[in-house]
């Protein structure tokens, strides 16, 4: 990973409001990296931190799977993506695959509050990090 990280911002419903108070009290950091968003949280993240966001599909439209893919093809560094456990989404399945892939190619990923500050607040934030990746995912398709 590069000094500047490309970082995803993802947030259900009823987390937009918590992942914005997050977004606006680090918009300093964050505006120092490259930012993805799905859907709504990207336009809602673009007009209120004044920051430009390159936005996917929102996540039951398949926003969720464009973040796995970009993932996979070494496009995304890092992930923010509030969640909610306890409520049902009808594209759970997408968000658990969203999971899985980034545990799989090893990215750090953030699920709430706690962990978002942990992350942003490394010193590993702004500075180069060689991530390890099974080898077997970096074999070119032949």
């Amino acid at each position: 990973m590069e000094k500047t990280k490309r970082i995803a911002l993802i947030a259900h419903d009823n987390k937009k409001p918590d992942l914005l108070e997050w977004a606006t009290f680090n918009r300093h950091t964050l505006s120092q990296h490259e930012l993805f968003a799905t859907g709504t949280t990207g336009t809602i993240l673009a007009t209120e931190l004044g920051v430009e966001i390159t936005r996917f599909r929102s996540g039951p439209l398949g926003g969720d799977q464009q973040v796995g893919a970009k993932i996979t093809e070494g496009e995304i560094d890092f992930v923010v993506f509030f969640w909610d456990p306890l409520e049902p989404h009808p594209h759970d399945v997408d968000v658990k695959a969203l999971l899985r892939i980034a545990v799989v190619y090893n990215i750090p990923i953030a699920c709430n509050r706690a962990s978002a500050d942990f992350l942003i607040s490394s010193p590993l934030m702004c500075a180069e990090y060689e991530r390890s990746v099974p080898s077997a995912l970096l074999a070119q398709p032949e």
